[in-house]
């Protein structure tokens, strides 16, 4: 299941946004710093509307989405790679999860104290950004150091390759760039996975504003390497109190209330559609009498490994898979009627999953 990191600096809508996103009050949502202590986790599905077409077709008992986990971090303050806050055990939760939606605050409240005084996107951006960095400079410190006492003065092909890849990476943090913004060999992303660095994880923005949305300060025109990541900056708009608001909503009521707002998206299908590009994602879904499911893989994922995802045995025995696109699954009244339209594909090992496939895997037993 993927897993993303909410993060932010503390009272920039942290807790508010998580709640309405998984429509819980799970996470305590105050005006204080670390309000937030240990993570909060909820796991949202993802709304799909093929799911439920595909699923009177075939007529199917049950009808399951594929989710995504959201976890709740504390807030972040300046030193917090030294310490300060909550510091390291902050951190320490961001290397378990697969992204991070970084919340900065453009909403003003009164009410509601920034912990630096101001209202200003960009520098909350760039206070996390910082900290991350320095964690991970401390973590490639460290490292290089256990590794050239380690050879002793003997480096063979593996060690130096080793050295060279964390010294690659300690450039790039020294000059305030993450380390995703080199580009590695296939080699070298091995000895990187291994480090867990934060700043190789993948990052979106989402910029809290006010509900009237009249105040917004964008980080649309900032450029990537004011805020020292990558080659771009992915970021979407949210009010973590509209979002708030229409999660105590029937459906119904809130579709009403986002279309007098003039919303055309909740901020859960935003991220969700902003995660997936993100992390360049697909869903493919199974669909039969038993049960209409949706299943994510990343993108170029083959045959094999797709079906591995429904059992890992499958990998082994894959032998081909019958594939035809949804819509064409519904306008032909499913399995029977594609078999007879010319719709069907036989794909074999090689068969790279798209979005939208709707796959039947013919496994060895």
């Amino acid at each position: 299941m993927l897993s993303i990191g909410i993060v932010g600096l503390p009272n920039v809508g942290k807790s508010t946004l998580f709640n309405a996103l998984t429509r819980s009050k799970q996470a305590d949502a105050q005006n204080y710093p670390f309000c937030t202590i240990e993570p909060n986790v909820g796991v949202v599905e993802v709304p799909d509307e093929r799911l439920a077409q595909l699923a009177e077709v075939s007529k199917s008992k049950k009808v399951i989405p594929t989710a995504i986990q959201f976890v709740d971090i504390a807030g972040l303050v300046k030193g917090a790679s030294e310490g300060a806050g909550l510091g390291n055990k902050f951190l320490s939760h961001i290397r378990e999860v697969d992204a991070i939606v970084q919340v900065v605050r453009a909403f003003s409240d009164s009410n509601v104290v920034h912990v630096q005084n101001r209202v200003d996107p960009k520098e909350d951006a760039e206070i996390i950004n910082l900290e991350l960095i320095l964690a991970d400079l401390q973590t490639i410190g460290k490292k290089l150091d256990t590794t050239k006492k380690g050879a002793k003065g003997k480096v063979d092909d593996k060690i130096k390759a080793e050295i060279e890849v964390l010294e690659k990476v300690l450039d790039s943090l020294q000059v305030g760039k993450f380390a995703s913004a080199q580009v590695y060999s296939d080699d070298e992303v091995a000895i990187v996975r291994d480090l867990h660095l934060l700043t190789m994880k993948p990052v979106l923005y989402v910029v809290n504003v006010d509900e009237s949305q009249k105040s917004i300060k964008s980080l649309k025109s900032v450029k990537s390497d004011e805020l020292n990541f990558g080659d771009a900056v992915e970021h979407i708009e949210i009010s973590a109190k509209v979002e708030a608001e229409v999660a105590e909503l029937s459906p119904e009521e809130a579709r009403q209330y986002l279309k007098e707002l003039g919303i055309e998206k909740t901020g859960l299908d935003k991220l969700i559609l902003a995660g997936y590009k993100l992390l360049d994602l697909v869903t493919f879904l199974t669909s039969g009498e038993p049960e209409t499911r949706a299943w994510t893989v990343k993108r170029g994922t083959k045959g094999p490994e797709a079906a591995g995802v429904i059992h890992t045995d499958f990998i082994k025995g894959y032998i081909k898979a019958d594939v035809c696109d949804w819509q064409d699954f519904v306008q032909f009244g499913g399995w029977s009627g594609i078999k007879t339209s010319g719709k069907l594909r036989l794909e074999g090992k090689e068969y790279e999953v798209r979005d939208g496939d709707v796959c039947y895997f013919h496994i060895a037993t």
